[in-house]
């Protein structure tokens, strides 16, 4: 069993996740390495925050520099140089996000690149064989994911569609016999018996964990809590779970009180190349005047070099000057607030302290909807993952 449940609180889990490269304490929160590289920062400087997975994409990897390009560095870990766990998305998402340039049939996807015009082909074969090549500690299946809102017909083709992608993923997979992980993804909208219908059959293929996809994707805060709560009774206790492409601190807390085990977002990194950090006091947003002679640090309680060696008036210079040094600094003191955030969530679901905790951090990050909005400063990127 690649995953253990250790510690309950209400409906918060502490567990522990044994890859091939490591062990993963959850909840644990992933930094997006979308193109091989956490976008502005140095793989040591990533390890440094505590970061004990990053995310890397399928989509944009088998275009750009190419699944036997990477192989030939031996693979995503000797590629950019990061000895930890790297879970790779399929690119069902980025697929979904060109619907323009694509056509989907029973048997895979066919699209247009974004970066060239060139015609790809997708099936649930190839993307575990592509992920495979990348080398990746934890690969996900080949899903299909529409658009929110969507008619009751499309939600339940994508699940059937999804469902019979994941038997096909898998089976490819069991016969690479790889020793690695596999996760199926439960799609099925904001619709509680399509997720249901979809968990149900994720879960009779049987998977080494299970994520919850299609969410995060414009939908209120509201809905997504809600199609957690009906999705997550029907996955199996004692495997990880993963909500893809959250989010905000508010969102992970409450995610985390509704059963979630692991988290991916590109917020922390976009976030700090617009000029916003994360901080124990809530975000700052470092253009704004008032910290032009602020001389204290960014956050003086990380143990972070970002974060503790750099003035607020010195980083609010870099930023309004434009210099790249402002999007490593707080890129880098965003990514280690959040991977704090989950050691503090984790410390106190093992002391059965959690609804204190989630309290404080209410009185700090509110119920998140107001910190999704504060984000949309420049726009959502083009697709999840693109921009980390």
């Amino acid at each position: 069993m690649s995953f253990q449940l250790l510690a309950t609180d209400g409906g918060a889990r502490r567990g522990r996740l044994v890859t091939p490269h490591g062990i993963v304490e959850t909840p644990t929160f992933m930094p997006v390495g979308t193109q091989a590289t956490v976008k502005t920062m140095m793989m040591r400087d990533v390890e440094a925050t505590g970061a004990q997975v990053v995310l890397g994409n399928t989509y944009h990897l088998m275009l750009r520099p190419g699944a036997d390009r990477v192989a030939h560095f031996g693979g995503l870990h000797a590629f950019m140089n990061w000895p930890h766990t790297i879970l790779t998305d399929s690119g069902g998402f980025q697929v979904m996000s060109l619907s323009a340039l694509r056509k989907i049939d029973d048997d895979g996807v066919t699209f247009k690149s974004h970066v060239d015009g060139s015609m790809h082909r997708l099936t649930p074969e190839s993307a575990v064989e592509i992920q495979l090549k990348l080398g990746s500690d934890i690969q996900m299946q080949l899903d299909e994911c529409v658009r929110l809102p969507a008619d009751a017909a499309a939600i339940a083709r994508s699940v059937t569609i999804s469902l019979d992608w994941a038997a096909r993923a898998r089976r490819t997979f069991l016969d690479a016999a790889t020793g690695r992980l596999q996760f199926g993804i439960v799609q099925g909208g904001t619709d509680a018996a399509e997720r249901a219908r979809s968990a149900e059959g994720l879960v009779a293929v049987g998977f080494d964990g299970y994520a919850i996809g299609g969410l995060a994707v414009g939908e209120p805060q509201a809905d997504m809590f809600a199609t957690i709560e009906v999705t997550a009774p029907h996955l199996p206790a004692d495997h990880a779970r993963y909500l893809m492409g959250v989010g905000t601190p508010g969102d992970l807390v409450g995610a985390v009180a509704r059963g979630i085990d692991m988290f991916d977002c590109v917020m922390p990194t976009r976030a700090g190349r617009h000029g916003v950090a994360y901080t124990a006091e809530g975000k700052l947003n470092l253009k704004n005047a008032r910290f032009a002679l602020d001389d204290t640090p960014l956050d003086a309680s990380l143990a972070c070099h970002a974060s503790q060696d750099y003035s607020r008036g010195y980083l609010h210079h870099l930023v309004r000057v434009g210099e790249p040094l402002a999007a490593t600094l707080l890129s880098w003191n965003n990514i280690a607030y959040y991977q704090r955030l989950m050691a503090d969530l984790r410390a106190a679901i093992a002391d059965g302290r959690f609804a204190d905790e989630r309290a404080r951090l209410a009185a700090i990050w509110g119920g998140g909807e107001a910190d999704r909005d504060a984000e949309k400063v420049r726009g959502p990127a083009p697709f999840r993952g693109e921009s980390n």
